[in-house]
Parts: structure tokens; sequence; C-alpha cells
């Protein structure tokens, strides 16, 4: 097994200052043995934000731009990155003690390991199960998003998104892990390409993973290493306009390219006309709550 390669972590922010420093100093007090470099790409947030750090972290390299989306920030670092391995963290995180060098060390482990995500916890101490992910069937998004494929007693077809075939203690393969913590070999990257520039806000994870194993490269899940998530943390509790309609235009994005070319046209427009109610419905919900 090789040593530890150069770490470089890249965090895109977008406001959020607290949650911001906490991640930030997490990585100061619990780097991996082999050392990290982190960026900031700051996209979009108020000028105070990338103030803070370069005041406070002026060891950290940040870049300001416009919110030019996750995807295309993570991009901008990423073709600049020299380090063999490079950690895509979002700023509402903060890695435990430990957590780096397990998952570089399984990151290394073997030679076709090309992306490991770590267990991700909420601040109640609760799995946050997006953490280990299977690419979802239209039977298990659909018990997903009506929330009987959450509950502890849904079968295993109606559970699949969550990847319920692996212990939440269980080191493996699957499908994909979650944005919030994905740490990638250098040279799988360099093979699959940056992240798909077409989704500006979400499901861009979920089709890298994909682009990963198409490539034969394989997706890890390693709770060896742990993770605070705060849900929401960057985004909001819940999702306003611009943000529910990048992601139902996410969900159709990725069945149009990974799904839809094997299934008949009538199930495919049976799935596209349910992401478009689905949409209208949490248009009509965040417009009421953004009233009240």
């Amino acid at each position: 097994m090789p040593e530890p390669a150069a770490l470089e972590t890249i965090v895109v922010s977008h406001g959020a200052e607290d949650l911001l420093r906490r991640c930030l100093r997490s990585l100061d007090e619990h780097p991996p043995a082999g050392g990290n470099r982190t960026v900031v790409v700051d996209s979009g947030s108020p000028d105070s934000i990338p103030d803070m750090v370069e005041r406070e972290f002026p060891a950290v390299r940040l870049f300001r731009r416009d919110n030019i989306g996750f995807a295309a920030a993570n991009n901008l670092a990423l073709r600049e990155s020299t380090a063999d391995a490079v950690l895509l963290l979002n700023p509402d995180t903060e890695v435990h003690a430990g957590a780096l060098d397990a998952a570089l060390a399984r990151l290394w482990s073997e030679e076709r390991i090309g992306m490991v995500g770590v267990k991700l916890v909420t601040e109640t101490g609760e799995l946050d199960h997006a953490c280990k992910r299977s690419f979802p069937t239209p039977l298990a998004a659909l018990a997903h998003f009506t929330g009987i494929g959450r509950a502890d007693t849904a079968s295993e077809r109606l559970s699949q998104y969550r990847a319920t075939h692996l212990g939440d203690d269980e080191p493996g393969e699957v499908d994909a892990v979650n944005g919030a913590f994905m740490l990638c070999r250098a040279e799988a990257v360099r093979e699959v390409g940056l992240l798909d520039e077409g989704y500006w806000l979400y499901m861009e994870d979920l089709d890298w993973c994909h682009r990963f194993w198409d490539a034969g490269w394989k997706v890890f899940y390693e709770p060896a290493g742990t993770a605070l998530h705060v849900k929401g943390g960057s985004s909001g509790e819940r999702r306003a306009l611009r943000q529910e309609i990048a992601f139902h235009r996410g969900m159709a994005r990725f069945y149009r390219r990974f799904e839809a070319p094997g299934h008949n046209a009538l199930l495919n427009a049976a799935i596209y006309a349910g992401v478009f109610i689905k949409l209208a419905a949490s248009l009509a919900v965040t417009i009421v709550k953004s009233r009240s």
C-alpha cells in the first residue's frame, strides 16, 4: 500500500459564516498525518465572510467569485490542484479526530478505489443517511420522497436509495456517497473528469459517483471516520425557489443521463411528469411558508 499522499481540501462557501469558521477550525485541529492544504472558493457570500477567512485562516488559499454554483466552484479549485488526493468538503461539516486519516487509508488500500465517504452524523448524533446511497430506481425514489422508504419497516426494495444492504457501521462499496464529504484520488478525477456544471446545485455528487463507477473506479463508505453534518446549514432548512428548481432539474438531468435510455418512452414520460408535479408541490409549499 502506498504511503498517504498530500491532501488538498476544497470548501465552497456561500454564507453561513459561523459554520464555515467551525469547518476550517476542524481541519486545523484534526489534520491527517501527511498534512493538508485547504482551499476556500467563496461563491457569492457577503464580503465579510471571505474577509473572515483571510483574517482568521491566513494559510487558506481563497478564491472570491460570484454565485457560480457548487459544481463550477469546486471545478475551479480542482483544475488547479496538484495533490494526489482531493477532498470536497461542505462548509456545514466538521471533521472529527482521525476522520481524514481513516478516509485516506481506505482510499489507498486498493488501486481502484477512486472515492471515499465517511460516516456523517447530525447535530443530534443520528446518522445522515445520505452518506451512503444506492442509485435510485423509480420505485425507490418515489418511496423515499413520500417517506415510505425511510420507515424502519420498509422493505429493501423501498429503502434501496439509502443503501440499507450495508450497515451504518459496516465499511463497503456503495453506489454513491454524499457531496458533503467526497475524498477522491486525483488519478481518478483526471480520468473521470470534473463535476458536471450542468447541475447548478444538487445531484452533481450522485452524477459524479455514477461516472466514477462507469469508468471502473470504486466508491467506498468508510465509517471508521466520522464528520458532523449540519444538514441545511448552508442552504437553509427549506430550499428557496431557485434551489427547489435546481434540485428538481437535477433529478430530471440525472434520470435523463443514466436511467431514461434503458426505459420505454411511456415510463420516461411518467417519471418526468412526476418530477414536475413534485416541483409544483414543493414550490407551492415554499411560497406559502415564505408568506406566513
